[in-house]
């Protein structure tokens, strides 16, 4: 399926459809929808509450996510995931560090109703809030989850893109996404396509730093994945 610059770059929605999943309804990309019911089900029929903690995410919203990071509204973390001190980072470093965790507007793959952060409701402590951290998944109670999931996800069509650190965006153990129709969009989404809506994007934070070094991040950050 073709997909417009603006619906690459999370601005139009007119390739999802709302679908239930667990307690909550999120846009999914329509040639997504039934491999994503089929991996719910598998789910449920292994034992796992399969929720979703993240689906597609609008580019305004990207947008204020990560002006909050570069403002100093919300912490930037370090390659171990620690906050650092933001007055210590250049402009071009501080847009480095974002992108470890977040992704740029308009290049966040979320914004193609393709990927899906995903968790057991059931395994969750009770008073814990999820964090979205590597050891919840490798080693604490999304362990058991993560373990069946990584097996199943293939036969429903979906796979980890950030499965191993390639010197991009970190590890992210819970990011699942839709093979065939992520990879699809992510060769529609081109360093042109990206550039002409980031530049037309006033609202974002170090926009001139981000344009000056844009293909070099699209190289290591949008790209760069499994």
């Amino acid at each position: 399926m073709m997909m417009s610059p603006e619906q690459l770059t999370g601005k139009f929605t007119t390739h999802l459809k709302e679908v239930v999943v667990g307690q909550k309804s999120f846009f999914v990309h329509q040639d997504v929808t039934q491999d994503l019911l089929s991996l719910k089900k598998s789910a449920t029929q292994a034992g796992f509450d399969l929720c979703i903690a993240s689906g597609f995410r609008e580019f305004s919203r990207q947008a204020a996510i990560w002006n909050a990071k570069y403002d100093g509204e919300r912490p930037i973390l370090d390659n171990q995931g620690k906050p650092v001190d933001p007055d210590t980072l250049t402009d071009e470093d501080k847009v480095l560090a974002i992108m470890r965790w977040s992704a740029l507007p308009g290049a966040s793959r979320h914004h193609w109703g393709t990927d899906f952060d995903l968790y057991a409701r059931d395994r969750l402590p009770d008073n814990t809030t999820l964090q979205l951290e590597p050891w919840e998944y490798l080693t604490g109670h999304q362990a058991e989850f993560y373990t069946w999931l990584r097996e199943a996800a293939p036969m429903h069509g979906f796979y980890f893109p950030y499965d191993q650190d390639r010197g991009g965006v970190a590890v992210e153990p819970w990011h699942l996404s839709h093979k065939q129709t992520a990879t699809i969009a992510m060769t529609q989404l081109s360093l042109s396509v990206l550039a002409k809506e980031l530049e037309r994007a006033k609202e974002i934070s170090g926009r001139s730093v981000i344009l000056s070094q844009l293909e070099s991040l699209y190289n290591r950050f949008v790209v760069n994945v499994s």
